[in-house]
């Protein structure tokens, strides 16, 4: 009985020491859970619009990332509302707003390229438009621009080819462009311009898309590049053109090859007489891309070169990137 008294209090103190340890232990795996807490919301706020694609890895190859695009990108003037116009935002505000893909229309004229919507002049060169992003990616380096390159409207003053006048710009600054033919890393790209070309070439000139099918979704199968798009522009009935668009979308994000999908949610609906509406449109799927995008979390979903893109609809879809 003695011993046991002389024992009890050795007891005691280690059963206190052990509650003390315990409790201990249950700080610090509350403080670490803190901690994680803490630091999520940090990561998901590392990047900006203007700079997202720095918090992707290097090895991350184009076709797998979920990039926001404006059509016809330069188009922000029209003579008669709804028929020409196709963006608000400036090709420099387009870029700060997230966007990563440019369709520019060259008219080919005086040996010069003007941007085009059709037969109207957009009150921009080409040299604008290389200025706005040469700009961007000189103070954004982490960042590459896809820009599709097309013939648009009657060439005419010219001496020399399409192809020969693309060739004078890229040569005032070579090292802003990557003219390979293959759907490249992200990090081999960083700080470029790469060519998606719509227009023909004597040589091997950036990603060769001009097998483009008119008015529907196809495919462009290259010995470097392979390519899905769906480019449904001429809309007879809007519910139709969004199920084109979300059928690509989800094939995309299942497609684990290195295949680059372009998926236009762009296009107009001819009215009375024939005359376009392009804002018919947009006003029906643009709401659709930002309620799916809401949706759709988390994936690679391709190029989605829109109308009228905005800051918000661009960055849902760059958030499925992280």
């Amino acid at each position: 009985m003695r011993n046991f008294k002389l024992q009890f209090p050795l007891i005691i103190a280690g059963i206190l020491a052990l509650t003390s340890c315990k409790k201990q232990e249950q700080q610090v795996l509350q403080s670490k859970k803190m901690q994680e807490k803490s630091v999520a919301p940090a990561l998901v706020l590392t990047y900006t619009m203007s700079n997202w694609m720095g918090s992707l890895p290097d090895a991350t190859n184009v076709a797998q990332i979920s990039i926001p695009g404006t059509h016809d990108s330069g188009a922000r003037t029209e003579p008669v509302a709804g028929t020409a116009k196709c963006q608000n935002l400036s090709i420099a505000d387009q870029l700060t707003a997230g966007v990563r893909y440019l369709d520019i229309r060259c008219r080919h004229i005086g040996d010069s390229f003007a941007i085009h919507h059709g037969s109207i002049y957009q009150n921009l060169n080409f040299t604008d438009v290389l200025n706005a992003c040469i700009g961007f990616l000189n103070s954004n380096p982490t960042e590459t621009i896809i820009m599709s390159v097309k013939e648009e409207y009657d060439a005419t003053n010219n001496t020399r080819s399409f192809e020969q006048t693309f060739d004078s710009y890229v040569s005032q600054n070579p090292t802003k462009w990557d003219l390979g033919d293959g759907v490249p890393t992200l990090g081999s790209v960083r700080g470029k311009i790469k060519l998606l070309r719509r227009f023909g070439a004597g040589t091997t000139k950036g990603i060769d898309a001009t097998n483009w099918a008119d008015n529907t979704t196809f495919n462009i199968n290259n010995s470097a590049a392979n390519l899905k798009v769906q480019d449904y522009y001429n809309v007879s009935n809007v519910n139709t053109k969004w199920s084109n668009i979300e059928t690509l979308f989800n094939e995309a994000n299942n497609d684990t090859s290195n295949r680059l999908y372009l998926n236009y949610t762009s296009g107009y609906k001819a009215l009375i007489f024939g005359i376009p509406s392009i804002t018919t449109v947009s006003n029906s799927v643009n709401p659709k891309i930002n309620t799916f995008f809401t949706n759709n979390t988390h994936g690679h979903y391709g190029v989605v070169p829109m109308d009228f893109v905005d800051a918000t609809r661009s960055q849902l879809i760059v958030n499925t990137n992280f």
